[in-house]
């Protein structure tokens, strides 16, 4: 399945994470397109809709189409310039968001090949937390995990210290 692909840690952190929160089956809106994660979603028992790639700081059309009552947004919103406006608009009562960190000793991700793949946001913890607070989220359970790679030099030994992801359940209130 997934655990011989590159982002196996993280997708079994993030599988394991939604069980725990919102076990299967349930009907979820994942925020992006169709995905490979969408699919294991799907193979665990999710009924899974995907927004259709639309630019989500400017038309959340896609998100009006599917009213799930659970929504998931897994490394997303760091792409978006005005999160806030899209976590604002959800309907649903439940979500389940996944964001990079920031990392002190790393500089933002940014494709040397794809213009739009890029992060606007790697956020602190308490900066997501607000951002969802905010946007009126109660944030009830959190986890976060180091992603560590198999690399020589201090960066690569500080990675496997250092969390870099970091997800969150929160309920509307």
């Amino acid at each position: 399945m997934y655990e011989n692909s590159y982002p196996a840690k993280r997708y079994q952190q993030t599988l394991s994470f939604l069980k725990e929160v919102v076990p299967p089956p349930a009907e979820l809106l994942d925020i992006g397109v169709r995905n490979p994660f969408a699919e294991i979603m799907e193979q665990e028992g999710y009924q899974v809709h995907n927004t259709a790639g639309e630019d989500l700081d400017m038309d959340l059309s896609g998100v009006r189409l599917h009213p799930a009552p659970i929504v998931t947004a897994f490394e997303i919103l760091e792409h978006l310039v005005a999160p806030y406006n899209l976590l604002r608009e959800l309907k649903a009562e439940k979500l389940v968001a996944s964001v990079p960190l920031r990392l002190w000793f790393a500089s933002a991700y940014r494709s040397k090949t794809d213009p739009w793949d890029r992060h606007f946001h790697e956020f602190e913890d308490w900066q997501f937390d607000w951002l969802l607070e905010k946007a009126g989220w109660k944030i009830k359970k959190r986890h976060q995990w180091t992603h560590p790679v198999n690399k020589i030099g201090l960066r690569p030994l500080l990675r496997r210290f250092t969390p870099r992801y970091y997800i969150v359940y929160a309920e509307r209130e």
